[in-house]
């Protein structure tokens, strides 16, 4: 619950007896969302109850003759076990926790009913698994290593990552993927595919890690580049020698992004190498990372993956809007997400005006199995290249960060160090109604449909034609936010439902006003009532 700045009762009762503060809203009329000061790390997230409820997206992708992993993202209390009706032949579901595997050949849709139960109920979920050329059909959620450890990837702390995604309880809210960024490769190819290997001194066993990941019900994620060298001084992709050797000869001083020896694609791509390798190894996940991103080396990796008849979802950075938008219609049938921004840090005025607030143009070009990607989150304890510390935003910019994110159907890629969530974070990243507009298989970004100057409305259609919509204050001090639905292009009464508190707040006609704190947001979902 949020409290009032200028009102100590509340902030006594929001301390010390939290049942006077439901009492408040409950005697405000009309009814509205109390606003809050942004220095206090305030949770709003219920606590998951003990019945089983299964969590994720309502749709899957897979492509013919691929292997098919899915684990049943369900909180409660366990033991819980796993049925589904409808499971089409070739899948197998693990019954105790919740893991389906095999592969499907032949092309279509299949409706699948999941199923969870304990001992204190049951929960279903309606389930489309759909065989066809699109992958990644909702934007993917999971961690990336780089805003915690920068380059300084090993094999200890992704399978420690991995680990800490189903111990702090966060893979039962669909959190999936685990990808090691920049920092990984060795300076010489090898192996039967003559591709990039790992650093041996940071990697005993990759495969054998990439295998656990998957026991775990989780997937993999590895990082290349197309140029000679990466953004981390690492092996790249390409070379000017028919071997791919190291480029000895090059001008590691060269400004990134311009073109130049090792910052520039070679004469010799090695992609096909690579991506039967990645295959091989099994990762679920590619991130490829230069600058200016542009459709021949994006097409190149996507047909090479493709070719290794293994889903690997290929995802593009680094970007500038000035660089990408112009050929953004080029490029995105070929990738599943594509980097929108430079890189993000937890600076306010980065993540709200340089990023969120700023993905308008790119909304045209975002469906399912092709997103746009506005970089990681930026929450929890973060360092990159130094020690690991909490993040810069304030808690009301936190629930900004992520509300926006999830508006914008923007991939979820955590950055923070999962072995040590405060409770405070740990509310941000499982509220599964909130997480729930992000996964939403209608697959189209929200915009902006209203406000003025500092106060912002976006909205954003969801797949049970209910509309999910963000009433953004970025100014400096606590304002009312009103949404009309002549802006939402809405008629009727609409039942109002408080996606962080999980709570409905009444039915409204024309119009739904909330006190929102300075940097803050209130996140509804409308319902029609009529």
């Amino acid at each position: 619950m949020l409290i009032p700045k200028d009102t100590c009762l509340l902030v006594f009762a929001f301390l010390f007896c939290p049942s006077l503060t439901v009492a408040a809203q409950t005697l405000a009329s009309p009814p509205s969302t109390i606003a809050s000061p942004s220095a206090i790390p305030f949770i709003l997230t219920p606590k998951p109850a003990a019945t089983p409820r299964i969590n994720g997206p309502k749709i899957f992708g897979v492509r013919p003759g691929s292997p098919f992993l899915y684990s049943i993202p369900a909180t409660g209390d366990r033991p819980m076990t796993f049925s589904a009706d409808g499971l089409p032949d070739g899948l197998h579901l693990d019954p105790e926790n919740g893991h389906i595997t095999g592969v499907l050949q032949k092309s279509g849709e299949y409706q699948v009913t999941l199923r969870a139960q304990n001992a204190l109920g049951s929960a279903q979920k309606p389930f489309c698994i759909v065989v066809g050329e699109d992958i990644e059909l909702t934007p993917a959620l999971g961690w990336n290593s780089y805003n915690c450890f920068g380059t300084g990837i090993s094999q200890d702390r992704e399978l420690r990552a991995a680990h800490a995604l189903v111990s702090s309880g966060l893979a039962q809210h669909g959190w999936t993927y685990v990808n090691m960024d920049d920092g990984w490769s060795a300076r010489e190819r090898g192996g039967p595919f003559h591709a990039l290997q790992a650093e041996p001194r940071r990697y005993t066993d990759i495969m054998g890690m990439v295998d656990e990941i998957h026991r775990l019900g989780l997937k993999a994620g590895i990082y290349s580049s197309p140029w000679e060298i990466t953004y981390g001084g690492r092996l790249g992709g390409s070379s000017d020698y028919p071997d791919g050797a190291w480029p000895t000869n090059a001008n590691f001083k060269a400004a990134k992004n311009a073109r130049k020896p090792p910052y520039a694609i070679g004469k010799y791509s090695f992609a096909t190498n690579d991506a039967a390798q990645f295959a091989a190894w099994g990762f679920d996940y590619l991130k490829l990372d230069w600058g200016p991103v542009e459709a021949p080396e994006t097409k190149e990796m996507y047909q090479a993956l493709r070719a290794t008849h293994r889903d690997i979802v290929l995802s593009l950075s680094n970007n500038h809007i000035r660089n990408l938008l112009p050929i953004i219609g080029e490029v995105s049938p070929w990738a599943q997400s594509w980097r929108t921004t430079t890189d993000i840090n937890d600076n306010w005025k980065r993540v709200a005006f340089d990023i969120g607030f700023a993905q308008d143009p790119w909304a045209a070009f975002a469906r399912p199995g092709h997103f746009n990607d506005a970089d990681m989150l930026v929450v929890g304890r973060v360092g990159w290249f130094g020690p690991l510390r909490p993040t810069r935003l304030k808690p009301d910019e936190q629930y900004t960060h992520v509300s926006l994110w999830c508006l914008l159907a923007t991939p979820l890629l955590l950055g923070c160090d999962l072995e040590k969530l405060d409770d405070f974070t740990l509310g941000l990243l499982s509220n599964d109604e909130v997480l729930e507009v992000d996964q939403d298989s209608l697959g189209k970004p929200a915009v902006q449909v209203g406000g003025a100057g500092d106060l912002k409305i976006y909205a954003r259609p969801m797949d049970d034609g209910s509309l999910a919509v963000g009433l953004f204050n970025t100014g400096s001090a606590d304002a009312t936010v009103t949404a009309n639905w002549s802006d939402l292009k809405l008629a009727g009464n609409q039942r109002v439902r408080d996606l962080w508190r999980q709570k409905d707040l009444g039915v409204y006609s024309d119009k739904f006003a909330a006190a929102v704190a300075s940097h803050g947001v209130v996140l509804v979902r409308l319902f029609s009532a009529n």
